[in-house]
């Protein structure tokens, strides 16, 4: 019996949802035109909703992280944290070196290295919780208080988002057999409705979600290289560049998403973690040495002790927008970043339990993220109370303060080496985040298959650095935070109802479980009526 050959629409849609693909690349397609066609009106019209939700929901989105962060410690302190994200006898798929690289490369981006010196010194010259303890501005108590912020915004209210997104999608797909996309973890709420529209409205959001909290990323990760190359070479700072920048990291990122995770992302995420040790080991020692050793435990126990009512503080003066620009961004960026980062937690995390997933990886990442922020924050912050004016270099060009911060050192013959490293990182750590972002996208399209098509790993690829550029064209830094925090949004009410899914699902996997165990003991087999 002959086979009909297959028509070139069905060899193009081989492999993944027609659906899903079509809708997302129009998505894409009908903002990328706008927005380069009405520049002015699409800036003013994501700065203006911006200003909206910070306005009218900031309140909204401090309760939700804040309640994820309890809901998730719940779940994996909980008789629920034995269970396995697979079959009961498996194991995991990567070790945990392997496993911990992976989870920071994709989640952190180059996020850390733009914020982690800039933070703290802005936040040295004024703040909400300065004014209302009475600290100087500028003093070690400011600087202190300043690297406790910045820890809270990098710390385990947004690791919580990650992990509880990641451990959804994970438990639902490796112990129920459903498809590894966002849309699976409403399945106790719609059952096989998921497979219809209300499915791919929901894994719409998700993609909607990952291509802007990633594309925010790029922007500040293309700026900052931009920096770094003036600030050796004596590259113009420009737009052009930036857009350059972002064309060749992409074609990069796009041949690494190519490769898959078990080559060519895990081979890079362990070279982040290389590359950034010899960062710190020589921030470390060319700096006050002693200064930070003892700063890491003191910031730790700063923030331990503040971190709880920082999560649930709103701002009664909102008209001086700080939490706005500060704590509702970096939300909106978590958020936004959920549906990304959370799949790839779940494509990676198969056989381990609940509570490794849950308990080492918000510790491990958010202690390894305070580690960064103390290193390189923290020699930011003395450099500062030494009189190497960084502030002023972070009001007037946020780009150039790592590179000058390594140039205060005094330390001559390492500091155009160190730049370069500095540098090669942010390219390393841009790349990881766009490969990951774009396999999750293309997973997402494939309903779940873990090596989706190559072809579409190729478009996304190279389509999440032009959706970057545009936004950059935009309005730069002020576009790129405004679409974070509007495509956090409707994400968020995703958010919700999944964690009530799994709440509902876990429930009935016991009661499930205590059935079968009654059956047995009564001599019935499991299953008989």
């Amino acid at each position: 019996m002959s086979v009909r050959p297959q028509s070139l629409l069905e060899r193009w849609f081989a492999g993944v949802s027609p659906t899903m693909a079509i809708a997302s690349l129009a998505m894409v397609f009908a903002f990328v035109i706008f927005t380069v066609s009405n520049a002015e009106l699409a800036n003013s019209l994501y700065t203006g909703a911006k200003a909206w939700i910070e306005r009218s929901l900031g309140w909204y989105y401090v309760a939700i992280v804040s309640g994820v962060l309890g809901f998730t410690c719940w779940v994996g302190l909980s008789r629920f944290g034995a269970l396995r994200l697979g079959r009961d006898d498996e194991r995991p798929e990567f070790g945990n070196y392997s496993w911990f690289a992976m989870l920071f490369s994709a989640a952190v981006g180059t996020g850390l290295l733009f914020w982690s010196i800039a933070e703290p010194l802005m936040h040295m010259q004024g703040n909400p919780f300065m004014e209302m303890a009475g600290v100087e501005p500028g003093s070690m108590e400011a600087g202190q208080m300043a690297l406790r912020i910045t820890m809270f915004h990098w710390g385990l209210h947004g690791w919580a988002v990650y992990i509880m997104v990641g451990l959804i999608l994970a438990y639902f797909t490796y112990r129920h057999g459903l498809p590894l996309t966002v849309r699976s973890a409403l399945y106790p709420l719609l059952g096989e409705r998921i497979y219809g529209p209300l499915g791919h409205a929901v894994d719409l959001l998700a993609i909607f979600s990952t291509l802007f909290g990633t594309a925010t990323t790029l922007g500040l990760g293309v700026s900052q290289m931009n920096a770094g190359l003036s600030y050796m070479l004596g590259w113009e700072l420009s737009l052009t560049n930036q857009l350059l920048l972002i064309a060749l990291t992409s074609v990069v990122a796009t041949l690494s998403a190519v490769s898959g995770v078990g080559r060519g992302i895990l081979w890079l995420s362990r070279w982040n973690i290389r590359l950034s040790s010899a960062l710190f080991l020589f921030l470390l020692l060319a700096g006050p040495t002693l200064f930070l050793l003892g700063l890491y435990a003191t910031s730790i126990g700063d923030y331990l002790a503040h971190f709880i009512p920082m999560g649930l503080w709103t701002d009664p003066q909102p008209e001086r927008q700080w939490q706005g620009w500060w704590t509702i961004f970096y939300w909106g960026w978590w958020l936004s970043w959920g549906p990304f980062v959370g799949m790839f937690i779940a494509r990676i995390s198969r056989g381990r339990t609940v509570r490794q997933v849950v308990v080492g990886g918000m510790l491990s990442a958010t202690l390894g993220a305070f580690l960064w922020i103390v290193i390189m924050g923290g020699t930011g912050v003395h450099l500062q109370l030494n009189n190497v004016d960084l502030a002023s270099v972070a009001s007037n060009d946020l780009t150039m303060v790592l590179y000058k911060t390594i140039e205060g050192l005094g330390v001559d013959w390492a500091t155009m080496a160190m730049a370069a490293l500095a540098t090669l990182m942010i390219a390393s750590w841009f790349v990881t985040s766009a490969d990951s972002a774009t396999l999750v996208i293309c997973t997402i399209l494939s309903m779940g298959d873990p090596s989706p098509p190559c072809r579409y790993r190729v478009i996304w690829g190279i389509g999440l650095g032009v959706l970057a550029g545009v936004l950059l064209l935009a309005g730069g830094l002020q576009g790129l935070q405004a679409a974070t925090i509007v495509a956090a949004l409707p994400f968020s009410v995703v958010l919700l109802l999944i964690c009530y899914g799994l709440v509902r699902a876990l429930y009935e996997e016991e009661r499930a479980a205590a059935v079968s165990v009654t059956g047995l003991s009564t001599g019935q087999a499991p299953g008989s009526h």
